[in-house]
């Protein structure tokens, strides 16, 4: 997830409020995300079924939860078993170590998807974290990274553990394909002038549908506000994460620090913690 704020008019599908709301609209939803998932993919997409903007708490109140962009199911024609999930993550900042954050993700999405004493791991579903990117994460030109797990000494073994990360960037000129292109290209920048092929036709007669709807714009209104709460739990996770290093954390000054609802406070501690050089300090400054 990433934000910058833009007027309503200006969004493009790699702004995480247009994509959401374009994933949820319940007439168009389903199709613009089979949309995206089959070019991205390069293969058809079965029965899905989408859950915009959902949020996995943390296990305690010390943990930290997520919150997931889009998040699509697909199942088989006639099944109701879930098969593949694709988190679908458009990212719009460079400010954040990704593959890092999409290791955390992943174990956030997979423990929901066992039930209690199941010991069939097998009924795991594959999943493809799928991160769109309008900068390049690995420096090397490419529109698309796909990362896997692998055995290091033998290469060509097998291990299909079911899970893919893939990194698109949208600036990228190596690798994928045309039709990948041109959608990176109105992900991008979804205007008219980047409508190139029926796809991106089609994508855009979603978006321009959402666009003209009242509801939409006032809830963009609305969106400040949530953000402004995010951007107050990135802080307090990155106080928590340096004052980490000194040593466990009493549990009263985490949840100190997890009260706090001042930016300028959290942001003369967040750098008090990068000074100090043990907990104590810490407490005793703050």
């Amino acid at each position: 997830m990433s934000y910058t704020k833009k007027a309503f008019e200006e969004l493009d599908i790699i702004d995480d409020f247009l994509m959401n709301a374009v994933a949820s609209d319940p007439e168009v939803g389903e199709a613009f995300c089979r949309k995206i998932l089959s070019v991205l993919l390069q293969r058809s997409i079965r029965k899905i079924r989408i859950v915009s903007q959902r949020t996995i708490p943390a296990v305690t109140p010390e943990h930290r939860g997520i919150r997931m962009d889009v998040e699509v199911e697909e199942a088989a024609e006639f099944d109701t078993q879930v098969l593949n999930i694709y988190d679908i993550e458009p990212h719009n900042k460079d400010a954040c170590f990704l593959p890092k954050r999409n290791r955390f993700y992943q174990a956030k999405i997979d423990g929901r998807y066992l039930i209690s004493g199941e010991t069939d791991f097998g009924k795991l579903p594959n999943l493809y974290v799928i991160t769109i990117t309008n900068y390049d994460p690995f420096g090397e030109d490419y529109m698309m990274y796909t990362v896997q797990n692998q055995c290091v000494e033998i290469p060509q073994l097998e291990y299909d553990d079911g899970l893919q990360f893939i990194y698109f960037n949208t600036k990228g000129t190596k690798g994928g394909n045309e039709a990948i292109h041109k959608l990176l290209t109105y992900i991008q920048n979804s205007k008219e002038s980047n409508v190139t092929d029926e796809i991106t036709r089609e994508l855009h007669q979603y978006v321009s549908r959402v666009r003209v709807q009242p509801e939409v714009r006032m809830e963009y209104m609305k969106f400040d506000e949530i953000i402004a709460y995010e951007r107050l739990d990135e802080k307090k996770d990155a106080i928590l994460e340096l004052l980490e290093e000194y040593g466990e954390i009493p549990r009263s000054l985490r949840e100190k620090i997890e009260k706090v609802v001042s930016k300028d406070v959290l942001t003369r501690w967040h750098k008090l913690a990068a000074k100090v050089e043990t907990i104590e300090e810490f407490m005793e400054k703050m």
